[in-house]
């Protein structure tokens, strides 16, 4: 009986402590588990979705990514500025997302409290934040390409050269003479890193949008080719920025035109000069031997003085109809002109500007 008693109870004893040896190792193995487990998956959401950018003014702010850019180009240009909070995280979430390996060049709107995955979603996506291209006040190629390298990511030299690339220009219809006139100023909405002939192409298709059937319809009332209403638009944009003179002013010019008489755009000498600082025309400056000194040369200048304004090539399409043939700055400086269509009246006019001129001291420049 006893050594029943002991083998049963000894049965027992073993089998309680074999269970206990397993719950202890189901609880270490749980731990070697879970605790890994637990804390990827804390670095996960972490890197997931706790804000984890930083921007000194606490504002929105660009970042231009240009092309070609390496994954740790891009991550010196976002560290060096002190964007990224955790740099671990980011750089883990982009190369779990494949981002690491495909950089896409554009601006990016990026704001503070971004998280990872909302801002590597925004770069991988390529969800760029356009750059409104504003083109106005331009007299040159030269100064044109300068203007637009400031504002997407195609250089100067790589726009110049295609605006004197004949063969290139042929295929929109002008010339490396004419092709300023393609350019319509006003804004225009493009992808930051558009190259040089990308800018080209949709600057062609806004200018065939703007010369739409109204437009052409007006054209073929005025008498002048479409190059010839943008020269005209071109001097009428110096003469005046009162836009609801223009079409009057532009009538004055066509009536001289029609009459074969020679324009005397005072703007066309400037433009010929070469020193747009002057404000006030001398005999000296009506001298000068250019094709854009319309005191000399009859008819339109052979090309633009610079980028005309829709308002200026309306006024031309719109061109008012009277018998005015002179016009004058007024002596009061506001911008606006007295009109006669007499040589008489106009010299009237023109001796009173002349002194108002005197009075304000007001030279060649």
């Amino acid at each position: 009986m006893p050594s029943y008693y002991h083998g049963k109870y000894g049965y027992h004893a073993r089998k309680k402590k074999k269970r206990k040896f397993f719950v202890i190792l189901l609880i270490i193995v749980l731990f070697i588990v879970i605790i890994p487990l637990t804390t990827t998956a804390y670095f996960a959401f972490r890197a997931f979705f706790n804000p984890n950018v930083w921007i000194k003014d606490g504002s929105p702010t660009s970042v231009y990514i240009p092309t070609n850019t390496s994954f740790d180009d891009l991550k010196t240009m976002l560290y060096s500025k002190g964007m990224i909070i955790h740099r671990r995280t980011f750089e883990w979430l982009s190369h779990f997302k494949d981002y690491d390996q495909h950089v896409k060049p554009g601006r990016y709107i990026v704001y503070p409290g971004m998280s990872n995955n909302e801002l590597v979603r925004m770069l991988n996506a390529g969800e760029q934040t356009p750059v409104k291209v504003i083109i106005n006040d331009i007299r040159t190629k030269e100064e044109l390409a300068g203007h637009i390298s400031k504002q997407i990511e195609a250089d100067s030299v790589s726009l110049i050269q295609l605006m004197n690339a004949g063969e290139y220009i042929k295929q929109f219809g002008f010339t490396d003479q004419n092709i300023l006139m393609m350019f319509i100023p006003n804004t225009y909405e493009f992808y930051w890193n558009t190259t040089a002939s990308k800018f080209m192409e949709r600057m062609n298709k806004e200018y065939s949008t703007f010369w739409n059937s109204e437009r052409l319809a007006k054209l073929n009332q005025t008498g002048l080719s479409r190059e010839e209403v943008t020269i005209l638009a071109s001097i009428i944009e110096k003469e005046t920025n009162k836009n609801e003179e223009k079409p009057r002013i532009a009538g004055v010019y066509l009536n001289r035109l029609r009459k074969g008489w020679l324009l005397q755009a005072d703007p066309t000498v400037v433009y010929a000069v070469g020193d747009f600082s002057i404000q006030r025309i001398l005999y000296s400056h009506k001298e000068i031997d250019s094709p854009y000194n319309t005191y000399k040369i009859a008819g339109l200048p052979p090309g633009l003085i610079c980028l005309p304004s829709i308002a200026s090539i309306d006024a031309v399409l719109n061109f008012e109809k009277h018998n005015y043939f002179y016009f004058c700055a007024r002596d009061d400086f506001s911008g606006y002109h007295d009109f006669s269509a007499s040589y008489s009246q106009h010299l009237i006019n023109a001796q009173r500007y002349q002194k108002a001129l005197d009075r304000m001291d007001i030279r060649s420049r």
